[in-house]
């Protein structure tokens, strides 16, 4: 790094330092492929605002309790660099710094991020099995659903199918948690499959005393071999016990027996415990809840309804809410009127008024917007997984205010005395169960309507306070958008010394330009594999194109390829991106994967170095495809335009297979 370089990363590093609450407040610091991230301990003293304007930055946002800073690919090694030193932070790796974050957060932090962890890999399952039970619940209030053959064949397989996702969930659970905490999938599988055995008494059937049910007895305890269904929070301890026994086993066993023993003592072991000690404790804790809920219904008046209405949603997460089937059955058969149903259909519509909040708190994020919407739609059907594990309860303010709608719901439910005539569905469809007596309907309506308004508002309020800046698609607004080469910035921010340096970078841009300019300057394929648009990146910097425009390939292969003529720029320490410049100057960052920079180079190979001169088609990097995936990463590859200038535009071709063809042309205006 030369001289004038220094000095100016140096007048960053002390202005960031001063911005981000001095030095006392720095915990720590990595960097990634394009971003500088730091770890405060108090990020109410950073100045966002402020940072938006220092030199070289495009784009400042807070995500992962980190104040992340773009400075775009290459850049960043060298600012991280000068600022790490300039602060005795240096050789902090990116898995260090995520250590030191979740430092920050108390116990509960700590578990609500874990619980989220765990239900972000099988959102996509609870969102189509909430769709799918909407809507059977619909078409099967249809008279032509009924009378006709093929149309109830349909629908039957609609509800079949919603059933078994659902039906399983406690198994997605366990193996989604045993990942989360470290242990193998599979085991997590394993342990899910034994809950759900067969040769288990159904656990629905058993609560409600029409299945006869086997009593063992292992060191004087009596086991009762009843199955797990809807046992989600067991499912979530044992997939934590299954992995820190898989972990246990790995490290003790002989390698030479490791194979064979581990995952026998794992599975062995994790199902005497879930018979034994947590299974039970598991369901004594999930039943207390439940027990503890409809008690303050029955005796504790409005208090009561609003507190059960309020709180009833946290009953659903531990999958326990399946039991106020029987509670409202007995309900109707003493008393002919069914009151638990509307508090549990407000609470599930205040849910959806909280996830409408959000949505309009981070309305630019395209990730937020197809998360929410599908989620708000299920909750309008009476399905609120997607809604609190996806969002509400990753988020923790939302489910807050959630639960305050709930409860507002709640005391409308007992002014009005509403209640039901039947049981099973909710919200939209559940108005034709409502009692129509004392205008049964119409206050239905209002308890609704204020339920998702208070939702609503509360959560708007609450992330006044607890919504941590933006999401990062936000960013774009402090992001002058790929501003095209660093000697412009420089001009527009001043002082000789850093005219002279934008002129020195210049040189050397022009240095490798060893062709004249075209007219069209053509990128071929850097992959061989599925062509898609940037926005479709599952990335926010990616697909808001925060670091420049590009085109991105699903790959069918671990291999990467010089997509023209030019100069490596940059290879990353962690190998899962490269800088590089075409022979005409035209600057592109290839990165591997998504979030893959945690992999810290792990199934990476380099086949080049800094400073290479290569042919179009050469083998960039090489990388174990399958291998990341099964880690749980994404590994589609965006190709980024970092340098546009004003005199260029993209054209990237059409989705679609590629292999060796053009994908994008750099057309310069004439």
């Amino acid at each position: 790094m030369d001289a004038n370089k220094r000095q100016r990363y140096e007048k960053i590093s002390i202005e960031l330092t001063k911005l981000v609450g001095g030095k006392e407040n720095i915990q720590g610091v990595a960097h990634c492929a394009t971003r500088l991230r730091i770890v405060l301990k108090d990020n109410d003293l950073a100045d966002l605002k402020a940072i938006e304007d220092v030199d070289l930055a495009k784009g400042v946002f807070v995500a992962g309790d980190q104040v992340q800073i773009i400075f775009g690919a290459g850049l960043v090694n060298d600012v991280y660099e000068v600022f790490a030193e300039h602060n005795n932070m240096k050789n902090m790796s990116l898995s260090d710094l995520k250590t030191v974050a979740n430092k920050k957060m108390n116990p509960l932090q700590r578990i609500i991020k874990a619980l989220s962890d765990v239900f972000v890999d099988i959102m996509p399952g609870i969102l189509a099995a909430a769709l799918l039970t909407g809507l059977s619940g619909v078409l099967g209030n249809f008279d032509i659903v009924k009378e006709n053959d093929t149309l109830y064949g349909i629908n039957r397989l609609i509800n079949i199918s919603s059933g078994a996702i659902f039906g399983f969930l406690p198994l997605a659970v366990a193996y989604s948690a045993c990942k989360r905490f470290g242990g193998r999938p599979i085991l997590g599988i394993v342990i899910g499959c034994i809950m759900l055995s067969n040769s288990l008494a159904d656990a629905y059937a058993a609560a409600q005393g029409t299945v006869d049910v086997t009593t063992l007895h292992i060191f004087g305890l009596g086991v009762e071999l009843v199955g797990f269904q809807g046992g989600i929070i067991v499912a979530l301890l044992m997939g934590f016990v299954t992995a820190k026994l898989d972990i246990f086993f790995e490290k003790k066993v002989p390698e030479v027996i490791r194979l064979l023993v581990s995952p026998l003592l794992t599975t062995l072991v994790g199902a005497l415990l879930l018979f034994t000690i947590i299974g039970p404790a598991g369901r004594g804790l999930s039943s207390g809840i439940t027990n503890a809920l409809v008690w303050m219904t029955q005796n504790l008046g409005v208090f009561g309804y609003a507190v059960f209405s309020g709180l009833q949603q946290l009953v659903v997460i531990t999958g326990l809410h399946h039991i106020f089937g029987a509670i409202e059955a007995q309900l109707l058969a003493d008393t002919g009127r069914n009151f638990i149903n509307p508090l549990m259909s407000v609470a599930i519509i205040a849910q959806g008024g909280a996830v409408l909040a959000y949505l309009v708190r981070h309305r630019k994020n395209v990730k937020v917007r197809e998360l929410c919407i599908p989620s708000f739609i299920s909750v309008l059907f009476g399905i609120t997984e997607p809604a609190l594990f996806g969002i509400n309860l990753r988020y923790r303010f939302p489910i807050i205010g959630g639960c305050i709608g709930g409860a507002f719901g709640g005391v409308v439910v007992y002014l009005t005395n509403l209640a039901a005539l039947g049981f099973g569905t909710t919200v939209v469809p559940g108005i034709a169960l409502a009692d129509p007596a004392g205008n049964g309907y119409m206050n239905y309506v209002i308890a609704h309507g204020v339920a998702i308004a208070g939702g609503f508002l509360m959560t708007l309020i609450l992330g006044k306070f607890m919504d941590q800046v933006t999401d990062e698609a936000s960013a774009d607004k402090a992001v002058s958008t790929a501003q095209t080469t660093e000697s412009e910035t420089t001009v527009s921010k001043t002082t000789e010394s850093e005219t002279t340096e934008s002129e020195t970078e210049s040189a050397e841009i022009s240095a490798v330009q060893t062709m004249p300019v075209p007219q069209e300057e053509p990128f071929f394929s850097h992959a061989k594999g599925q062509l898609i648009p940037m926005e479709q990146v599952k990335d926010e910097t990616f697909a808001n194109k925060i670091l420049g425009d590009g085109v991105a390939v699903i790959p069918e292969t671990g291999n990467v390829y010089a997509p023209t003529d030019g100069t490596i720029l940059s290879v990353f320490d962690t190998k899962h991106a490269v800088c590089f410049a075409s022979s005409c100057g035209t600057e592109i960052l290839i990165h591997i994967g998504v979030d893959t920079v945690n992999l810290q180079g792990k199934f990476f190979e380099t086949h080049v170095k800094d400073g290479d001169r290569v042919r179009k088609g050469q083998l960039l990097i090489s990388f174990d495809k399958a291998q990341i995936e099964k880690a749980g990463y994404d590994t589609t590859i965006p190709m980024i335009f970092t340098d546009l200038a004003d005199d260029r535009r993209l054209e990237p071709s059409a989705p679609g297979s590629v292999h060796s063809d053009t994908v994008a042309a750099i057309v310069y205006k004439i």
